[in-house]
């Protein structure tokens, strides 16, 4: 018990040592006070409610979901009769009140064209997404279900929130808050940002990106009637340049940003504008050097989120799956493409419906009532520990300084967000350290009643007392990985200080004070224990 080598001294102290210099610069920026740059500085990333930052609420379509699943099965209707052998021949494919029909040029063919549609529809989804008629021996008629429709919707608000959490990320922000509000809606927060409009700009944008081969071009007219016959019309995204005309592309096929294994903003080596360089995967570069191979000579339209950023002409084929997007960009708007077509498409257009600023002050405030009822608190137990328990209460109030110090330096080293919950999970440490040591103190004085000398009590307190206080830690332990796990913003927050709190308050609590009591009780040899 009272046998301390100095390799364990020097461990112990520089460890607590160490916890609490990385805890300075963290004290220094809550308090407004200046810190040194030429020295390190980790400190405590703030949330949303104590920071300040963006608060964004965003809303999908469902009925763009089953838009998109009525051309994509379109698609795979055309390509599938194209595959077959002999070719399944089929008059036009068309989609009216959410079906999606077409015609058998050969009834003879009903049964592989049978086939080759339930093999389309199998390989959908885990249930029934679609209903197959026959009608009149010759039509096909596919009807979405609700329940298919459902997964699809699910299905793409998932994806959206893996993109959106991508592209937050990209800003280089810190435990921002994404999550799903019902069905169709998204929250984000983001500490720190107080420009909302940059946040809106960044993931409002689907960021579909698609290459299609132009036929030809398209007045203003056509662009504002939106369609012509045997092709789709899109307007060129400049309009002061192009005077709201536009391209009249390939409806079906082309090469979409699926296949984008990268995208930079670099500058372009001629003109030295801003522009963003792609590169396809083996797949898309493929059908890139395809396309470009076959189509030598025309013009192709790089389309993002529906509009016609350059449509240049392919004067010779590419064949490395890299390709350059041109257009009146700036560095900072070439830089946002690049971020969202690196973290891909949205699934689905999201719709701003709810949006506000959080001002640094209500933060500030926080702070202020947190830290003041954290201070309070600490004063309270240190005065009742010392009271209680004289010398040991003074080495646990001691203790308890160190390991809220020490939680803050960790917390900084991690690189942590602290939210106000957080604010209540230092609270709720202090009173976790404190325990440990009452615990321990409380041993000790049953040591003594039963008559054991003092070294003796002494030792065996710390023995009997540790393994109550490790117990009841490794279930705080659970509970918080559990709530970190499955929690979300403020909750992960709670969950990151209880977690950490429970590390340095045992620490702190029982090899750090046993090492100073072991040397009191080596230097002073009392006869009899004051606690």
């Amino acid at each position: 018990m009272l046998e301390f080598p100095t390799w364990k001294k020097v461990m112990l102290w520089g460890i607590a040592i160490l916890g609490v210099l990385a805890a300075l610069p963290s004290i220094a920026s809550l308090t407004n006070n200046d810190w040194p740059e030429q020295l390190p500085n980790p400190t405590v990333n703030l949330g949303l409610d104590l920071a300040g930052g963006s608060h964004i609420l965003l809303e999908a379509e469902r009925a763009q979901v089953a838009s998109k699943r009525l051309e994509d099965m379109e698609e795979g209707v055309r390509n599938a009769m194209r595959r077959a052998e002999p070719r399944i021949r089929i008059g036009d494919v068309s989609s009216e009140d959410g079906q999606l029909s077409f015609l058998l040029d050969d009834a003879a063919d009903i049964d592989r064209a049978r086939a080759a549609i339930e093999d389309l529809m199998a390989g959908t989804g885990p249930v029934q997404e679609w209903e197959l008629q026959v009608v009149d021996g010759q039509r096909f008629v596919l009807t979405p279900t609700e329940a298919g429709l459902s997964n699809a919707v699910d299905a793409a608000m998932e994806g959206a929130l893996r993109t959106i959490g991508i592209r937050v990320d990209e800003l280089g922000t810190r435990e921002p808050t994404i999550l799903r509000q019902g069905d169709t809606r998204i929250v984000v927060q983001v500490p720190g940002l107080q420009d909302p409009e940059q946040l809106k700009e960044l993931l409002g944008k689907t960021a579909q990106l698609e290459f299609k081969l132009v036929e030809r071009e398209a007045t203003a007219e056509e662009v504002s009637r939106g369609f012509v016959s045997g092709g789709e019309v899109l307007p060129y995204a400049d309009e002061e340049v192009y005077q709201g005309s536009g391209v009249v592309v390939q409806r079906l096929g082309g090469i979409d940003g699926e296949t984008l294994t990268g995208a930079i903003q670099t500058f372009d080596q001629q003109t030295n504008e801003p522009v963003v360089s792609i590169t396809f995967n083996p797949e898309g570069g493929r059908r890139f050097a395809t396309l470009t191979t076959q189509y030598t000579g025309r013009q192709f339209a790089i389309i993002l989120d529906g509009e016609v950023i350059s449509a240049p002409r392919m004067l010779e084929p590419i064949q490395n799956g890299q390709s350059q997007i041109s257009g009146s960009f700036t560095t900072e708007s070439a830089n946002e493409l690049a971020i969202q077509l690196r973290s891909g498409a949205l699934p689905v257009d999201l719709a701003v419906v709810e949006e506000r600023t959080v001002g640094p002050d209500l933060g500030a405030d926080s702070i202020k009532q947190g830290l003041l009822a954290m201070a309070i608190g600490t004063l309270l137990v240190m005065v009742l520990m010392i009271v209680t328990y004289g010398r040991f209460g003074i080495y646990a109030t001691v203790a308890l300084v160190i390991n809220v110090l020490m939680l803050l330096g960790i917390m900084a080293a991690l690189g942590s967000t602290l939210t106000l919950p957080g604010i209540a999970g230092f609270v709720l440490t202090i009173g976790a350290a404190v325990d440990a040591n009452v615990l321990i103190n409380e041993r000790i004085r049953e040591e003594r009643k039963r008559g054991r000398r003092v070294m003796a009590a002494v030792e065996n307190g710390y023995i009997e007392a540790s393994r109550a206080i490790y117990d009841a830690n490794v279930t705080n332990f659970i509970a918080g990985v559990l709530l970190f796990q499955f929690g979300s913003g403020p909750i992960k927050g709670f969950a990151v200080v209880l977690v950490v709190g429970l590390f340095t308050s045992v620490f702190t609590a029982v090899p750090l004070t046993r090492m100073w009591v072991a040397g009191w009780l080596r230097k002073a040899r009392p006869t009899d224990l004051n606690i």
